[in-house]
Formats: C-alpha cells, sequence, structure tokens
C-alpha cells in the first residue's frame, strides 16, 4: 500500500513550523513568582501574567501595544483587554475604575494608583502582581518592568488599589 505524499508533506512542514516558532522565542516569557490562578482572582492571575510578558519593552507616551510600546496606562489597557475585560484607557479614568481595595487587600490584577509630580494630572497606574511588587511603564527613560511597593517611592506615593471585576456572562 502506497501512502500519499501530499498529506504526509504538509503535517512535515506544520510539524516544523511549530517547532521553528517554539524555539525562536515567540513562546510566552515565563517570570517567576508570579501568581497562579489559585491566589486571588483568575482573572487576575491571568492579566498579570498577560502584563509580565511585556516586561522589557519600551515606554511610550500613549502606547498601548507590544509592537509600539506601553505608558502606564496603556500597559494595564492591554492587559486587561487580552482578557476580554475593557478598562478605561486614561491613568485618571483607571484610578475610578473598579471599586477601591486598600494596600493592605490587594490581590494580583489589581490597578495600583500613586501620586506623581512627572506623570499627566499626577497620577500613574501599575498592575499588582502579588507578594508587594506590580508591574507597570515608569517613564520614558525607561522599559516596562517589575518594582516592589515597598521601594520608599512608591511606598510614599501609593494613593489607591482597584480591583476590577470581569462582567459576569448572562445565561
Amino acid at each position: 500500500m502506497q501512502v500519499p505524499l501530499r498529506p504526509l508533506a504538509s503535517l512535515c512542514c506544520l510539524t516544523l513550523m511549530l517547532l521553528a516558532v517554539s524555539l525562536s522565542g515567540c513562546a510566552p516569557t515565563r517570570i517567576s513568582g508570579l501568581p497562579s490562578t489559585s491566589s486571588g482572582s483568575a482573572l487576575g492571575a491571568r492579566v498579570v501574567r498577560t502584563a509580565s510578558t511585556q516586561i522589557g519593552k519600551p515606554y511610550r507616551s500613549g502606547g498601548q501595544s507590544p509592537s509600539k510600546g506601553f505608558d502606564c496606562s496603556g500597559l494595564i489597557y492591554w492587559s486587561f483587554q487580552q482578557n476580554g475585560v475593557t478598562v478605561p484607557r486614561v491613568t485618571t479614568d483607571q484610578a475610578k475604575a473598579g471599586r477601591p481595595v486598600s494596600r493592605g487587600s490587594l490581590q494580583p490584577g489589581d490597578i495600583i494608583v500613586f501620586r506623581t509630580s512627572s506623570s499627566p494630572n499626577g497620577l500613574h497606574t501599575g498592575l499588582y502582581a502579588g507578594q508587594g511588587k506590580f508591574i507597570h511603564s515608569p517613564n520614558r527613560r525607561s522599559k516596562v518592568r517589575m518594582d516592589s511597593l515597598s521601594t520608599p517611592a512608591w511606598a510614599k506615593s501609593f494613593v489607591t488599589g482597584r480591583r476590577i471585576v470581569a462582567p459576569v456572562a448572562r445565561r
């Protein structure tokens, strides 16, 4: 019995393409110490994992995509959007989104708000990642990164946390 070559060749090409993509660095970046879906909300954990894939991307004023870079609110907007949730795009609106959460009650995926003098309207936002850390795009001299809330400058300028709850699907 003779096996047709066309389906076999197609399968071979598909396998080689998948192997090439997995070896080329296109796989999502894994950062140790990020929350699992069992800590906090499952949505929050997914949003944090999504944001963590952008660590090292450049800051760009008005940026909201991996290809162009991110400003602080653009990173949060994009990270939630990739998980099917729309949050406001602008920092001042993100500072009012969802419901307020105290610093001691933060969970992974909460938006955290800081009072700064260098950002538009004096606010800066980040995404709480758990264990006292947050992901943000600080300024044009930096890249998307993870920082500690216990750093004196961040601890002093912390204003509030905002918990975003995913809309419940209607049956």
